[in-house]
């Protein structure tokens, strides 16, 4: 009878032990789980292909932006607006001229077809992000309303959308200033291709003349971005917060008589 219980006993113990070490094992294997960055690849027409790392854990915002917009073809037949030589090229726009974003419509299922923007991930707009505006970082485009008045510092940091540029060359001023939320781990050959395109003035007139102030870096021939798709190695990074548009037009007319002044 003795023997028997024992026999029990050490049974037990063994049950036990083992449940201890699977629920050990596994907290362990979950705290050493190295859970991998999104890698997007990105097809450019006639160019080739250009692969980025996104850093969720740097800007989570904007990289859940990125990846929405991707996956649901937002980006597929978008163009590169707009390329400066040793600085940057940048693509993204709705319209494919730099002049509109992203839509709730574009960005969920039962969205709103209104543009929307999202948090600056800066130093400047009160966020840690380390990441420096080095050749191949990927960063988040703006606007800049400070020109205007300096009380629209806040509405220019979070005046960004699904417009994105890539550095060509390392541009300290941007450090932050802008997010930076990715960077090209392959393809970087093709990014530098692709800032040798031809450009222009975009106010360009007819006749090829160019007014003296005026940026050169609209494409003659824009460089069409074929698809962009993001593996997310079985992680959803869901939807950014999104905020509404900071509306320039309405705040210069009930503003004209006192900047004028």
């Amino acid at each position: 009878m003795k023997k028997g219980k024992l026999i029990l006993w050490i049974i037990a113990l063994i049950v036990i032990i083992t449940l201890i070490s699977v629920v050990v094992y596994g907290y362990y294997k979950k705290l050493t789980l190295e859970v991998k960055n999104p890698i997007a690849t990105m097809e450019v027409e006639n160019f080739g292909t250009i692969k980025m790392e996104l850093y969720p854990d740097k800007a989570p915002q904007s990289v859940a932006n990125f990846i929405a917009l991707a996956n649901r073809g937002y980006y597929n037949g978008n163009k590169f607006h707009r390329i400066i030589k040793d600085f940057m090229i940048q693509a993204g726009s709705k319209d494919g001229e730099g002049s509109s974003n992203a839509t709730l419509a574009d960005l969920k299922d039962g969205g709103e077809d209104e543009q929307y923007t999202i948090k600056g991930e800066f130093v400047a707009n009160n966020v840690e992000n380390d990441i420096k505006f080095n050749e191949g970082v990927v960063g988040v485009a703006r606007s800049d309303y400070s020109q205007y008045s300096s009380e629209l510092i806040d509405d220019s940091y979070n005046s960004g959308s699904s417009q994105f540029f890539i550095m060509t060359k390392a541009t300290p001023s941007l450090d932050g200033m802008y997010t930076p939320f990715g960077k090209v781990i392959e393809g970087l050959d093709v990014v530098h291709k692709i800032e040798e395109v031809e450009v222009k003035s975009s106010s360009e007139g007819e006749d090829g003349e160019e007014s003296s102030d005026a940026e050169v870096s609209t494409p003659v021939n824009p460089p069409v971005i074929k698809s962009i798709t993001v593996e997310t190695n079985g992680v959803d990074y869901g939807l950014p917060d999104t905020m509404e548009p900071f509306d320039l037009m309405s705040w210069y007319y009930q503003n004209s008589g006192s900047l004028s002044e």
